[in-house]
């Protein structure tokens, strides 16, 4: 197998690991905005019964409700890693191939990065659809069958401000699902840029209207929590009903990652080479484009 990388350069007597950098964090952000379903085939169905419909007075009257169905494949991900025997040996921690036996957290930390790539993109294109067959943010969402006959949109292109997020916040409680009904999410969670940051904390933590003079109330302070990252386009902020018990984005995960293969080459220098290669199955799919709204991207 050919392994592309650099050898280890922590070789000399006396060396010190796990000193100079930071463990990965366990508190990841994509919690807030992806939910993780473990998939137990190689192609799953994802399926959902729809809105409830509405009581009535009328007896006679039947409702059904509407199914939605999208298929998820998850995609093969790869880690090889390689130490020299050496390292192994003159590692005065003992820490230094436990750490390598353990690489849990980089796909931890992956799946962090990939979902807010992922919710950046937010196109048919890149990453699939929403299950309407839309873009996940899109102007014209129609749930097939629905009860409703104008299009919804989740979609805007506003620069982040305490005016233009009101006028967003106030599309996204006008959503309905497909029986007509307000959905009424909690959107909670404000997620933008690491160049809108100062905005956002004024937005959610400032009692009063930053953006004028007369110290007027501002109604989403303490309402609204927030962070940035840098995964997202540099005008991008995303509007999110973070507490519901589905997320806008969704993991499908086959396989959790697992030390797939190990071997050990004694013709390299430096006392040999060992090699550890890790694999896991996961992709990341668009759940309700309800639960999001784009300010701007």
């Amino acid at each position: 197998m050919a392994i592309s990388g650099n050898l280890p350069k922590h070789l000399e007597v006396g060396a010190r690991t796990a000193a100079l950098t930071s463990p990965v964090r366990d508190d990841f952000q994509y919690r807030r905005v992806a939910m993780e379903l473990d998939l137990t085939q190689k192609t799953t169905d994802l399926v959902d019964l729809g809105g409830m419909p509405a009581p009535t007075n009328n007896p006679a009257v039947v409702d059904s409700l509407i199914e939605k169905t999208m298929q998820v494949t998850p995609k093969d991900w790869y880690l090889t890693l390689h130490i020299s025997q050496n390292a192994i040996d003159d590692d005065q921690t003992g820490s230094l191939e436990r750490n390598f036996r353990n690489l849990n957290p980089a796909f931890q930390r992956h799946l962090d990065s990939y979902t807010f790539t992922v919710l950046n993109a937010g196109d048919g294109t890149t990453y699939g659809s929403a299950y309407d067959t839309q873009d996940f943010f899109d102007s014209d969402h129609a749930d097939l069958g629905a009860s409703y006959t104008t299009s919804q949109d989740n979609e805007g292109a506003l620069t982040l401000s305490l005016d233009n997020f009101d006028t967003a916040l106030t599309a996204a409680r006008q959503f309905v699902d497909d029986q007509g009904n307000y959905q009424n999410y909690l959107y909670n969670l404000l997620v933008c840029n690491t160049a809108l940051e100062r905005t956002a904390a004024n937005i959610c933590t400032n009692s009063e209207a930053y953006d004028t003079g007369n110290r007027e109330m501002n109604p989403y302070s303490g309402r609204f929590t927030f962070f940035s990252r840098p995964e997202l386009d540099s005008t991008a902020w995303y509007i999110i009903a973070s507490s519901e018990p589905v997320k806008p984005i969704i993991l499908g995960i086959r396989k959790r990652p697992t030390l797939h293969n190990m071997w050990f080459d004694s013709q390299q220098e430096d006392g040999g080479i060992h090699y550890f290669q890790y694999h896991a199955r996961y992709v990341a799919v668009y759940g309700d484009w309800r639960l999001a709204y784009q300010g701007n991207t």
